[in-house]
């Protein structure tokens, strides 16, 4: 890997400078070779790909944005961005694991963390050793995240957490949990974030969903019973919590936008190969102007959907901060994820629908980038909100 990257990420519509295509030559080796030809198994008894995952921390991809004086890899968002497409076109459950890794859990601790925090948490998620989940959500708390329930009251030197959270993506493996709790009886918006070993007694998981889709990574429940950590364990200042998470799940849209790019690009792939090799009346099914037509749009999205990636991932990178344009990025990418894996069926006809073609996967995979870490209705009302109130960021665009 390229020791350091360039923060001037790529402009709206460019190509990939040098240093980021080989990042991308190297983790693409890697996915395609390593990743991929387990995926299908793994899919299929929803197994949890650890092997993978330890040698993704050996390379450094655990941590690519941790700075290299606390043990990691110095990297861009668009470099981040690029690792997750990579992992989703071959296993879009490696590409969320790797994606919750590095912008909900370490991309927080980087900005709200202190730097004694940083010391201690940083070095062993940048290392692999460590695997993090990130807990907000709960039964009556999904895009309201300011009804949440789960409550942590300070005694002493140590916050003692009760409550129950729900669908928490690497939930049975992590090491650590990014926990969001209700410290605040006075307004609703008042959270607060805890940083939670594993390991903490009064912490247990409770039941493993069992999913549609992205069936290698975990999504599970979290019990929290008089569970103690340290005072020291709050990350940023109290009652700041909802703004972390906030932040955080904004910096998540372009991980996720990134394993919805990966499954519509694998999509598109596999359905072109297929098209010109399959035959039909004498002819190759690629021959056919309604197969044409399918191939032009799923790749005009993608083309669309890589774009506001990357403009997403530029604007992060320049330390900059934008809600709709990341939001656009996801709804599009997610979007296109599930049309491209739709249209990737019909084009391979009854083969499409069964497990023996591979690609019917990808539809049980995107359809989740649609829901988690924002809904698309949500995306939305996030983009219109922002340029109704800021018309002149129309020209961001």
């Amino acid at each position: 890997m390229a020791e350091s990257l360039a923060h001037d990420c790529i402009p709206f519509g460019y190509e990939l400078d040098e240093d980021h295509q080989l990042l991308r030559d190297s983790i693409r080796e890697f996915a395609r070779g390593v990743v991929a030809p387990g995926a299908m198994e793994r899919d299929i008894k929803g197994e949890f790909p650890a092997e993978v995952i330890r040698q993704l921390g050996e390379m450094g991809y655990q941590g690519i944005c941790v700075p290299e004086e606390f043990g990691g890899a110095g990297l861009d968002a668009l470099a981040s961005a690029i690792v997750v497409e990579e992992l989703s076109y071959a296993d879009a459950s490696v590409g969320v694991i790797n994606s919750v890794q590095n912008s909900l859990v370490i991309d927080p601790i980087l900005k709200f963390g202190t730097t004694e925090q940083k010391r201690k948490w940083l070095p062993k998620m940048a290392s692999g050793e460590w695997l993090n989940c990130f807990s907000l959500s709960e039964a009556g708390s999904g895009s309201d995240a300011g009804a949440m329930k789960c409550r942590a009251e300070l005694k002493g030197d140590h916050w003692v957490i009760n409550g129950t959270k729900l669908w928490v993506t690497n939930g049975a493996e992590a090491d650590v949990v990014l926990l969001f709790v209700r410290t605040e009886d006075t307004d609703r918006r008042n959270a607060s974030c805890l940083l939670v070993p594993k390991n903490t007694p009064g912490l247990t998981v409770g039941k493993h969903e069992d999913k549609l889709g992205i069936r290698g990574s975990s999504t599970t429940e979290l019990i929290f019973e008089n569970c103690k950590v340290p005072a020291e364990n709050l990350l940023g200042e109290r009652g700041q919590g909802l703004r972390i998470a906030l932040t955080a799940i904004d910096g998540g849209r372009l991980g996720i936008a990134a394993q919805a790019l990966g499954i519509a690009q694998a999509a598109l792939d596999r359905s072109t190969k297929y098209a010109i090799e399959r035959k039909q009346f004498g002819k190759s099914l690629s021959d056919f102007q309604a197969i044409q037509w399918k191939i032009a749009d799923m790749a005009t999205r993608i083309a669309a959907s890589r774009a506001l990636l990357y403009k997403g991932c530029w604007i992060k990178a320049q330390a900059g901060h934008s809600l709709h344009i990341p939001a656009m990025a996801k709804v599009y990418a997610a979007e296109t994820a599930t049309f491209c894996a739709n249209q990737a069926i019909q084009i391979f006809g009854g083969m499409g629908y069964c497990r023996e073609g591979e690609v019917e996967r990808y539809l049980r995979d995107a359809k989740i980038t649609e829901i988690y870490e924002g809904t698309s209705e949500m995306q939305r009302m996030t983009i219109a909100e922002t340029l109704v109130a800021h018309p002149e960021r129309l020209t961001d665009i």
